[in-house]
């Protein structure tokens, strides 16, 4: 069954492990948005931020931002490719388009259809794919630590958008257990904004994507932040 997806990444992130190892070409965010179309197939319908050969710079961000609306819009799954650069530092988060189409993406939206109808969207699912940085790492993010005497995965929320990391962990009731470093480990489905590495999504798509809907389906077990601090 196909899906209609919004790809929401930094286009020109070029700290990014290059997919084909033999290419003199730098790599870029945008090489791993080509090879998941490929990858998902004919059958899914991806409204990426920016099509093939489409040059939205040119454009004014009152136009580029409406094309970005409609594409949301008229998606049911929203994923976030996590990079090591996709922040820029220095400029606020309501002026970046990542946490602007993740807050699109949380809303439920309401439009007149062409009968005069309104129709309003639902929340998307959402999903987070971590990218391997240029050395092959993900540890920028996410490593395995030593928690509770077993293995866990530490995720470094803080280097994140802030309505990215909100929707982390938020679940209402959290499954948990304090271990005796002053880490909390979460058991189950903790966060409305499940992330997965690269490497992990790549084999299991379809599992990671149908966690993302069961998410979704539950929506009302999760504290939902919409707004860009």
């Amino acid at each position: 069954m196909g899906h209609k997806i919004f790809i929401s990444y930094k286009y020109a992130d070029d700290d990014v492990y290059p997919i084909e190892s033999d290419s003199n070409e730098t790599t870029t965010v945008r090489n791993y948005v080509d090879e998941l179309q490929k990858k998902l197939g004919d059958s899914n319908e991806i409204n990426k931020g920016e099509s093939d050969g489409e040059d939205l710079s040119q454009l004014n961000k009152d136009t580029i931002w409406n094309k970005l609306r409609n594409r949301i819009y008229d998606s049911t799954i929203t994923m976030v490719l996590i990079s090591k650069n996709m922040k820029e530092a220095f400029k606020l988060e309501k002026y970046q388009w990542i946490p602007r189409e993740i807050s699109y993406s949380l809303k439920e939206t309401s439009r007149i259809d062409k009968n005069g109808n309104p129709i309003t969207s639902k929340t998307n699912a959402m999903l987070a794919i971590i990218i391997p940085d240029y050395n092959n790492s993900y540890q920028y993010y996410t490593y395995t630590n030593d928690c509770c005497e077993s293995h866990c995965r530490t995720l470094l929320n803080n280097t994140l958008f802030s309505i990215l990391g909100n929707n982390m962990f938020n679940i209402k009731q959290p499954d948990t257990k304090d271990c005796e470093n002053n880490s909390t480990i979460y058991y189950g489905d903790s966060s409305y904004i499940p992330s997965v590495k690269w490497d992990d999504f790549i084999d299991n798509m379809d599992e990671y994507i149908d966690k993302a809907y069961e998410i979704q389906d539950n929506i009302d077990n999760y504290n939902i932040y919409k707004e860009i601090e």
